[in-house]
């Protein structure tokens, strides 16, 4: 059986060879499975390879003179009658088992997949997609459970079928037998050569699909802004190309993979030609009877079926292992520093950086030499033009980012020695980019504390200032919210709500009131200073009318500490941050 497996893996494309080993390590994680199936596919194989043996034996029980033993011949009906309708109740369990082996395999991957996405460092998720990972995760694993159905389904009877024919075979006619074993090699040559020009294909038709799915999401996610430019013909545009690039990678390797088939089941017709031709010579010397012949031709027939079989197969399972390569790409993703299992815990909230530096681009340095303390219960404000690093060092203080050099650290704990789950959890963080979940209003509250209760819930939105549109809602914290239902000011209240409920130790606020309107602004700021009040919080700010209460302000210029000091003492050095605030107000003061 090891043979005749390795002849079967041979037809795969050389390319492929990586990501079946690590298909059938997935695959193995199901061994009760798999053994059902084999044990099945053999049972139903060796009862259909029985009855071309019955009917040859049926044959030959008609005599010379024409006369047939009734008898005889009604048992074999019999025997063939019962083993056939046997053989269909295995093979339907058998296709039972596949499906459910099929499926769990690929929910393997995909859970893998899923987990691998939580463990990886934002640097990556921001180079990639996110239609692209979508398509990974869900379309091409879709395209790996339908090869491996396929897969199932005809390996392991193929596997089988080979195997027991030539027994068979063997035991009617030895010459024969090793006349069809020598020109077998030539279909598999075949086959390998048009299927490793196929791999190649698949795999750029996956991509380019991982590309247009990429473009569509973002189409539809962006469809406002495309109308309010006119940008329509241009986004057709760039939708055409993809969709055209697709096209031509999907008809080529379809194309090249159709040809395996048809070429393999010509070489296959020429043995049988030649079993036919040989045999009829043997019946003429008296070596073979007339029912042997047809044992022959229907066992050459039925040892050749598995390769065609499976050669009508390599199409899906070539894409299929395509699809799988990328998936296992994203599942072998270097992940995020492994942590220490240190949890944090917060008594004070004293911020230390020191001699930080840090760049998303190695020979782009943004960040350098970065020192800075901030005291416990302080609010520090940091400010300045686009692209200086102040979302940058929120990023660090979070985690989503380790520095290059340098150390950030929390009442003397290097953030890199404990949990970024403990050190998040230190953080409650509001940022200008809102994000809810599709889910009740409640539960997008509730979302950093699910015990909480309905009063603590009702009073964390009523601080945030967004009770009031909540309850003329349906169905109040029931109503089900969706990204697309609530106004953007709507969905920054709920994100409050839900921090002002957390009640953190420490807060981030990334520009936090950016879609309120100046009324609403002024109330959730008041809630804010009673919810900063003895903890250290820091703020990033573009309006800088919103900073006059904080302690410290960081004034930062290409990822450099420009200022430092509270909004009075730097307005009276008449400094960088004079001129920043003062810009903001040019036109007011002009109008």
């Amino acid at each position: 059986m090891s043979g005749s497996g390795k002849t079967v893996k041979n037809k795969l494309p050389a390319g492929s060879g990586k990501v079946l080993k690590k298909v059938l390590k997935v695959i193995g994680g199901h061994k009760l499975l798999v053994v059902l199936s084999m044990i099945f596919a053999a049972a139903s194989v060796v009862m259909q390879l029985y009855v071309p043996m019955l009917f040859g034996d049926a044959i030959d029980e008609i005599k010379d003179n024409g006369h047939i033993d009734l008898t005889a011949l009604g048992g074999y009906l019999t025997e063939i009658l019962i083993l056939t309708a046997a053989s269909a109740v295995i093979i339907w369990v058998m296709n039972l088992i596949n499906n459910r082996l099929a499926f769990r395999t690929v929910q393997d991957i995909r859970s893998k997949a899923i987990r691998q996405l939580q463990e990886l460092p934002l640097s990556y998720l921001d180079r990639c997609s996110t239609g692209d990972i979508v398509q990974r995760v869900i379309a091409d694993t879709d395209q790996l459970a339908d090869g491996l159905l396929l897969g199932f389904n005809q390996l392991f009877s193929g596997i089988v079928t080979i195997i027991v024919t030539l027994v068979f075979m063997l035991s009617k006619n030895v010459f024969i037998t090793l006349m069809v074993l020598v020109m077998t090699p030539v279909s598999f040559l075949v086959a390998r050569f048009i299927s490793d020009r196929t791999y190649s294909m698949f795999g750029k038709q996956t991509k380019t699909r991982g590309q247009q799915t990429a473009l569509i999401n973002e189409i539809i996610a962006n469809q406002k802004v495309v109308k309010a430019f006119g940008c329509e013909q241009k986004v057709s545009d760039r939708f055409k190309n993809i969709n055209e690039e697709l096209k031509n990678y999907s008809q080529s390797a379809v194309f090249f993979s159709s040809l395996t088939n048809p070429s393999t089941r010509a070489v296959n017709n020429v043995i049988y030609a030649l079993v036919a031709l040989v045999g009829a010579f043997r019946i003429m010397a008296g070596r073979l009877s007339v029912g042997g012949l047809t044992v022959l031709l229907s066992y050459s027939n039925q040892y050749m079926k598995p390769f065609n079989d499976i050669s009508s197969v390599i199409t899906e399972l070539t894409n299929a292992l395509a699809c799988a390569n990328r998936v296992f790409e994203l599942i072998e993703a270097e992940p995020q520093i492994r942590e220490q299992d240190t949890v944090m815990m917060i008594s004070d909230g004293l911020v230390d950086i020191e001699h930080v530096d840090f760049s998303y681009v190695k020979d782009k340095p943004l960040i350098e030499d970065f020192n800075f303390r901030a005291l416990p219960g302080t609010t520090t404000a940091i400010v300045g033009p686009t692209g200086c690093g102040k979302t940058t060092f929120i990023n660090l203080l979070m985690r989503f980012y380790d520095v290059d050099k340098g150390c950030i650290s929390v009442d003397g704990q290097d953030i890199r020695s404990v949990t970024r789950h403990s050190l998040r959890g230190m953080y409650g963080m509001v940022l200008q980019e809102t994000w809810l979940k599709n889910g009740t209003v409640r539960d997008n509250i509730a979302f950093g504390k699910p015990e909480a209760t309905d009063e603590e819930i009702i009073r964390a939105a009523k601080d945030s200032h967004c009770w009031e549109f909540i309850r003329r809602m349906p169905e109040g914290l029931d109503t089900v919210v969706r990204d697309d239902s609530l106004s953007q000011g709507q969905k920054q209240l709920l994100c409050i709500a839900r921090v002002m409920l957390a009640e953190p130790p420490m807060l981030i606020l990334d520009e936090a009131t950016s879609s309120i309107d100046t009324r609403t602004e002024l109330m959730i700021q008041e809630a804010f200073a009673k919810l900063m009040k003895g903890r250290t919080s820091f703020i990033v700010a573009h309006r800088l009318s919103t900073i006059h209460s904080a302690d410290s302000i960081l004034v930062m210029k290409a990822g450099r500490i420009m200022e430092q000091g509270d909004h009075t003492s730097l307005m009276q050095k008449g400094g960088f941050y004079t001129d920043l605030y003062n810009s903001q107000f040019a036109g007011v003061k002009a109008g």
